[in-house]
């Protein structure tokens, strides 16, 4: 039994070496928009003229520095719904975020992103 115990805090010792602040607070992928007027996964009305964004798992408030890979322009965006849900996209931003980094006719552009704070 105390094998057992020893082998699973072996794996959870292991995944802490590899992940470092930095890695886990950056993701590179597909960015899409959306303008929406509807409520947003945290109660608020969807604005789609304001600086904010969709996530999978980002705590609702966080702010994140979003970079087109294309053109090198960014803003920061608050995490204040979930999503995306098609596959390959990482974030889901305002259309005033999207426009800011150029890519509003284009519909998605490769992105990085970078957990502020």
């Amino acid at each position: 039994m105390s094998a057992r115990v020893w082998i699973v805090a072996g794996v959870i010792g292991l995944g802490s070496l590899y992940a470092s602040p930095t890695e886990a607070a950056r993701q590179c992928g597909s960015a899409s928009w959306y303008a929406l007027t509807s409520k947003t996964a945290s109660g608020e009305r969807m604005n789609p003229n304001a600086m904010t964004a969709a996530h999978r798992n980002l705590r609702f408030g966080t702010k994140v520095r979003v970079t087109n890979r294309r053109n090198g322009r960014s803003v920061i965006v608050r995490i204040n719904d979930r999503g995306p849900f098609a596959k390959g996209r990482i974030i889901d931003l305002s259309k005033a975020a999207a426009a800011r980094l150029g890519y509003i006719r284009r519909g998605h552009t490769p992105v990085c992103i970078e957990r502020l704070g």
